[in-house]
């Protein structure tokens, strides 16, 4: 896969002082590795923001730092704020070329499903993500999964269907099923459903009404009886 490029420079405030770099549009990172001494970062928000949408998050990353001291990196985590969703903390693992990693990636659902829009079913994705072992250089930034072959209930895609390199290793068994088909529930199955809803309400009222205290009473001393 092609590398993609990201400029950062050596980040020497920490805590609270990286407020300042914040409000010029900059993000604290870190980079380390085996046998790597972790390096503070400052890296543009704006431009890490657009390698993700147009990459990925599973890419091979030429991180140039104080531009001088080029290092091959994946993104190792990302932290966001719990509030406001954005981006506020990447970590960046350092990698060498000629050794395999492990890195989980993300599956991409395309095309669509004759048994859904057809049939009326209900489409299954079983995996959000799948964990691969490679070379750097061979890592997807993403494992497309094209759902037109879905044509019945019978049908599905397991791992063994995915067009991926022979130099990408998955460790999950080749018939672990990654997408299908579910019937759409009949008109008897979802009264059926429905009716059970309300069996369990009801006994769920009937328990919060047995727990009551009665009036006058001190729940207190009636748990030492």
């Amino acid at each position: 896969m092609d590398k993609v490029k990201l400029v950062a420079k050596t980040r020497e405030v920490f805590g609270r002082k990286t407020k300042v770099g914040k409000k010029e549009g900059l993000m604290p990172a870190v980079v380390y590795g085996k046998k790597i001494t972790p390096k503070s970062l400052w890296v543009n928000v704006i431009e890490f923001a657009k390698l993700l949408r147009k990459s990925g998050e599973s890419t091979m990353i030429e991180l140039e730092i104080d531009e001088k001291d080029k290092r091959n990196v994946i993104i190792y985590e990302i932290q966001k704020d719990p509030v406001m969703g954005n981006i506020i903390h990447a970590d960046f693992f350092q990698v060498r070329m000629d050794e395999e990693i492990e890195k989980a990636v993300e599956v991409v659902y395309s095309g669509e499903a004759p048994a859904v829009k057809e049939l009326g079913g209900v489409l299954v994705k079983s995996l959000d993500e799948i964990t691969v072992k490679c070379l750097p250089a061979d890592l997807p930034s993403e494992i497309e999964v094209d759902i037109a072959s879905l044509k019945t209930f019978e049908d599905h895609i397991c791992i063994k269907d995915l067009k991926i390199s022979p130099k990408v290793k998955i460790e999950l068994e080749p018939e672990t099923v990654v997408a299908l088909v579910s019937p759409p529930r009949s008109e008897e199955e979802l009264s059926g459903l429905s009716e059970k809803v309300e069996a369990d309400v009801t006994k769920v009222e009937g328990v919060i009404k047995k727990e009551k205290p009665i009036e006058g009473e001190d729940p207190a001393k009636e748990e030492k009886k």
